[in-house]
């Protein structure tokens, strides 16, 4: 199974243009923080751009964050990144022979339905700044 981390790089992207504002914000360097190359950075900064919590301009890089990072939500990321927004999966090749495989996709699905409602509105209450503060004091405690 291969797990999608656009979500955890497009909250990384925006971290580190919060942090590191006036310095480096290029492709490239924000790349370089991630692990990734700077293809995948500019895609995700594209995402960002398109729903509203980025501006950049082609041919500088020097992206803003478009609101303040308190306006910028978790959730606001999900939704903005172009991926497939489910949180839990179920297994559509089950036995429909079985008691148990006829009826677990239902009954799964009731269940996790519930807890990405839960997921999703925790996501809401948590900033980019949340985020950003965070890394901030796990660095200060380091030193």
């Amino acid at each position: 199974m291969r797990f999608s981390y656009k979500l955890s790089d497009a909250i990384h992207i925006l971290t580190y243009i919060d942090i590191f504002q006036g310095n480096d914000l290029s492709s490239q360097a924000i790349a370089a923080s991630i692990g990734s190359n700077a293809s995948v950075v500019r895609n995700l900064m594209r995402d960002l751009r398109v729903a509203g919590l980025l501006v950049t301009k082609q041919g500088a890089a020097a992206p803003i964050l478009a609101k303040s990072p308190e306006d910028i939500s978790l959730y606001d990321v999900y939704i903005a990144i172009n991926m497939v927004h489910t949180l839990l999966h179920i297994d559509p090749k089950t036995n429909p022979n079985c008691l148990v495989g006829s009826r677990i996709q239902d009954t799964l699905n009731n269940f996790y339905t519930e807890v990405e409602v839960a997921a999703y509105e925790k996501m809401r209450h948590i900033s980019l700044a949340d985020v950003t503060q965070h890394i901030l004091n796990a660095n200060e405690i380091s030193e």
